[in-house]
């Protein structure tokens, strides 16, 4: 069983982490985060696992898993380069060979947006890289773990390590397919588009109503309800066929009338309700 060392121990690593210790997929070794608490508290919800408190302390591994917000992908990366760099010189091995004897080692983010090149500083020295990407709302890890089975993931990178990576994936119920780097960015604004306006769309919505004197205690199940009816007819009919409302029956003069009273309550509200008219009038028209 190969090992697995994770840099990082938010929602996503703790949840793949645990899967795969769950399925006996990786051996977890060793946790580094941002504070000695947090990792062993990673530790503890994966179930294995030693927590650090530096990257010095980290042993080598066969697979790291470089689960860190996107910002810090970059300098992770750069900061393992340089401390296997200097364990390397320190035992007088060449920089292609940083945990010999092995010279398999697979180093992976979790962005959807970034691509394997963030990890560059590994690959020069030999590692194979790559990013993979979950098509999964990690808001909490205990559940996150439930729903993982079946959930799409995204691999791109070299050939070598999305060899590794895949059957891993597969292995807790992942589906897995291969994109091209130069495609993460759309790939991910359209995950975005799919999950995260959602709330900010809901928040848009139950604002206005409380502004328009809708009562509160009404708000809760006007949500509930709304939204799983949105959702049942999209998941039945598909997108196109469950749109509905003034775009949907071609009225572009309700819609002006509205853009201009949204508009006038919050500006930047107003431009949302104007392009997504915009796109809600293209699809209308599409499906004739």
């Amino acid at each position: 069983m190969r090992t697995l060392n994770l840099v990082g121990g938010g929602r996503v690593g703790k949840t793949l982490a645990r899967l795969w210790k769950l399925q006996g997929t990786f051996r977890v070794q060793d946790v580094l985060t941002t504070s000695s608490a947090s990792a062993q508290a990673a530790c503890d919800f994966i179930g294995a696992g030693t927590s650090v408190k530096a990257l010095s302390a980290m042993r080598p591994a066969e697979v790291w898993m470089l689960a860190v917000p996107d910002a810090q992908v970059a300098q992770a990366a750069q900061a393992l380069a340089q401390e296997f760099a200097a364990r390397a010189a320190l035992s007088g091995a060449t920089l292609t060979t940083p945990s010999a004897p092995n010279t398999d080692v697979v180093a992976f983010h979790c962005s959807g947006a970034l691509g394997a090149v963030q990890l560059e500083p590994l690959a020069a020295l030999g590692w194979n890289t790559a990013s993979a990407h979950c098509i999964l709302s990690f808001a909490q890890a205990s559940t996150a773990v439930a729903q993982f089975p079946g959930t799409p993931c995204a691999l791109e990178g070299e050939a070598g390590a999305c060899a590794t990576l895949r059957p891993a994936f597969q292995a807790i119920g992942g589906q897995c397919f291969d994109l091209a780097s130069e495609h993460k960015l759309l790939y991910h604004a359209a995950a975005v588009f799919a999950t995260n306006f959602l709330p900010v769309l809901q928040t848009v919505a139950e604002d206005a109503w409380r502004a328009t004197g809708v009562p509160a205690a009404l708000i809760p199940g006007l949500r509930a309800s709304l939204l799983a009816n949105a959702v049942a007819n999209i998941t039945t009919l598909g997108p196109a066929a469950a749109l509905t409302g003034p775009a949907a029956r071609g009225d572009t003069a309700a819609i002006a009338r509205q853009s201009v009273a949204v508009t006038a309550w919050d500006p930047e509200s107003g431009a949302a309700y104007q392009a997504l008219s915009a796109l809600a009038l293209r699809i209308a028209a599409q499906r004739g």
